[in-house]
């Protein structure tokens, strides 16, 4: 297996069913081309699309995989908006993103990276592609933003605070090797996950000359100031979201919309409420914020709105009031009187509109495919002067390309970055299904996938595939995890089980409190549906998830035995241990618990798959990363010893140095895969061939 690297502890010895080769039927057509571990690092796909003002061009950022750095690397392209003019505009060793057309359109700002771990911003003239690097920065930047005369740039970076020694401690004499000095933190948030532990400091707000220089910090003091930063048509202001409350660190949700005075720093806020605002845009005339929120009521799921203000923070009025659906990246259209956002409808991400005075359409659908690993709703878009959108377009045969739409005109997709490739590999199809729950009737939408060569006569093995979040949703999208367990002669299923985003605030919030719960019913119903048709072997059924996907694992082997065997990757199995280890910590406890863990220790426990392993039987296999810091090790190790103390079959699978995104790296969307499948074949499950 190519690239691929993992630490294996295993649990019992393998007797029995392990090794053994499943049943004929079970097995993948071999006279065709299988998708296999190896094309995980053919695999391309099109992100943040930018499109220029006229909408006669689109630059993105296309991602590879790089086989000899076993890591993403991220190019910038650009293509004409019929499809044209298909080229590279940054050079193939130099990592680049975040590409951004100045007002005039004749120039894009990017950042790239540069000799050693940090980056810088670059302008690239596009008429006769001169590239200059305009910073030299102590940090990498984020959030580019022109300014209105194309004279500036805003950005946000990190600005480390003045480390102070807690202790005095002598000092070595020359030549000496002692030990490191330890660290101290008392920081609420002094760990973040893929960030590792977290320096002193806080992120500000700059501004630089966009023909180069030295940059200017804009904002100040101990709050964090993220994001993408919009300009005022003056260009005197900057309008931003950030949190910069008293009890910030305790109540994460609580930002405001800001604007900030580029000149003095002085910074006023235009919204007050209880609750989170961001995702600023503001009209081309400056009278009119949009932005997007909610008014908090600490409940687990909540679903984000889209409003409109007047430049000053009064009038604030609900523009989706009868959506539902959770709105994102608002953008005015250049005559100010429309919203354009994005927004997600049962699993399938949307471009829509809405005029300040109602009336709300769709520009564009089949928006995704940023999320390779597993079929997560994804994608972005952007908007040019002449109403056109550039787009993630995504299928459930392929990654996400890059196309342009108009309201009430065809999407035409521009990019085919995976045609060579998938002209030679048949996938697996996927197919929309949708049931009755057992607990309540409620309707459950999901999607099945079947093997290339797939035969409705025969029995498959069946896979339960099932997403994090909980708060997330699946969708109909290309999946290389799920087209791998295809290829291995599995019928796959996954869901969105009552939790998942995209059907509403009462459908997600039905775990409120209740998780896990009678998710689990939605899931066992929809594994349930998919016997009733024929074609999968009762006997030979095969659960997995991640993250919250893992938490439901760990819970359905404890209530059921009718799995042959189970893989948790990066559960949770004690509520009571995560949130005091969890980088999410004060998230978690308030949103997702009716108070602190010692004060509501049932409760915890009772929501904890550790509580019921004693009825655990299914052969069952843990897999977290390292250094994952949102569900620690710590999780996983405790669930592979209580199994080991019952003496069920179990294996711990330590991912080295990976954080919760396990296949963040190519070589660990391969191995996750290829030690989920591993496991199942030996308890009678399909294998991918050699």
């Amino acid at each position: 297996m190519r690239g691929v690297r993992l630490l294996v502890v295993l649990g019992l010895v393998l007797v029995g069913l392990a090794g053994a080769a499943p049943p004929a039927q079970a097995q993948y057509a071999q006279d065709s081309l299988a998708f296999d571990l190896g094309h995980v690092f053919d695999l391309e796909y099109a992100s943040d699309p930018q499109i220029s003002p006229s909408g006669n061009r689109v630059v993105y950022t296309r991602t590879i995989m790089d086989k000899m750095e076993d890591r993403r690397a991220a190019r910038l392209w650009v293509v004409r908006a019929d499809g044209s003019g298909h080229r590279p505009i940054t050079a193939p060793e130099t990592d680049a993103s975040q590409p951004r057309w100045s007002p005039s359109g004749d120039r894009v700002a990017y950042v790239a990276s540069t000799e050693g771990d940090g980056a810088e911003i670059f302008v690239r003239w596009m008429d006769t592609g001169q590239t200059a690097r305009i910073t030299q920065l102590d940090a990498s930047p984020s959030g580019l933003s022109w300014g209105p005369e194309g004279d500036r740039l805003a950005f946000s970076m990190f600005v480390p605070a003045e480390p102070e020694p807690f202790a005095r401690l002598p000092s070595p004499p020359e030549g000496a090797d002692w030990a490191e000095r330890p660290d101290v933190f008392d920081q609420t948030y002094y760990r973040s996950d893929g960030g590792g532990y977290t320096k002193k400091g806080h992120t500000q707000l700059f501004t630089v000359s966009a023909s180069g220089g030295t940059p200017r910090q804009v904002t100040t003091g101990p709050y964090d100031h993220g994001g993408a930063p919009t300009w005022t048509p003056d260009g005197e202001s900057l309008l931003i979201s950030a949190n910069r409350h008293e009890d910030r660190r305790l109540d994460p949700l609580n930002t405001e919309v800001y604007a900030v005075n580029v000149a003095s720093g002085a910074v006023t806020a235009l919204t007050t409420r209880q609750g989170p605002d961001g995702d600023v845009a503001l009209s081309p005339d400056g009278s009119t914020v949009a932005y997007t929120g909610f008014d908090d009521r600490e409940q687990g799921y909540q679903v984000t709105k889209l409003y409109a203000m007047n430049r000053d923070g009064t009038n604030a009025r609900l523009l989706t009031e009868n959506l539902g659906r959770d709105v994102q990246n608002p953008t005015f259209t250049a005559d100010g009187e429309r919203v354009v956002f994005q927004y997600v409808d049962e699993g399938s991400t949307k471009i829509g509109s809405v005029a300040l005075d109602g009336g709300r359409r769709v520009v564009a659908e089949n928006v995704g495919g940023t999320s390779v690993g597993r079929p997560y709703t994804s994608g972005s878009f952007s908007l040019a002067s002449n109403g056109r959108v550039a787009f993630t377009h995504a299928t459930p045969q392929r990654p996400a390309d890059v196309a342009v739409a108009q309201a009430g005109r065809e999407a035409r997709v521009l990019t085919a970055l995976n045609d060579d490739l998938f002209g030679q590999v048949d996938l697996g199809s996927v197919k929309q299904i949708t049931y009755e729950s057992s607990h309540d009737g409620r309707t459950i939408e999901g999607w099945i996938v079947t093997p290339p060569g797939f035969d409705a006569s025969q029995e498959y093995p069946l896979i339960l595939e099932i997403h994090g979040g909980p708060f997330a949703s699946y969708g109909p999208y290309f999946s290389a995890e799920v087209q791998l367990y295809a290829a291995a002669g599995y019928v796959v299923l996954y869901t969105n089980p009552r939790g998942s985003t995209s059907y509403g605030q009462n459908f997600g919030n039905a775990i409120h409190h209740d998780y896990p719960g009678h998710d689990y019913d939605d899931l066992m119903s929809g594994v349930d549906a998919v016997l009733e048709r024929g074609y999968v072997d009762e006997d030979r059924l095969y659960v997995t998830g991640g993250s919250g996907g893992g938490v439901l694992t760990s819970w359905i082997v404890g209530h059921t035995d009718r799995f042959r065997a189970a893989v948790a990757a990066k559960p949770v199995i004690n509520w009571y241990s995560w949130a005091l280890t969890a980088d999410m910590y004060p998230y978690g406890v308030k949103y997702w618990f009716p108070g602190l863990p010692w004060n509501h220790e049932e409760h915890y426990m009772d929501r904890s798959p550790l509580s019921y392993v004693d009825d655990v039987t299914t052969p069952t296999m843990l897999m977290t990363g390292t250094e994952d810091y949102r569900t620690p090790m710590s999780e996983s190790e405790q669930f592979y010893q209580a199994l080991k103390l019952q003496e069920v079959e179990t294996a711990l699978v330590r991912v080295p140095g990976a954080s919760h995104g396990i296949a963040a790296r190519p070589s660990r969307l391969a191995a996750k895969a290829a030690h989920v499948l591993e496991w199942f074949r030996r308890h009678g499950g399909g294998t991918l061939s050699e």
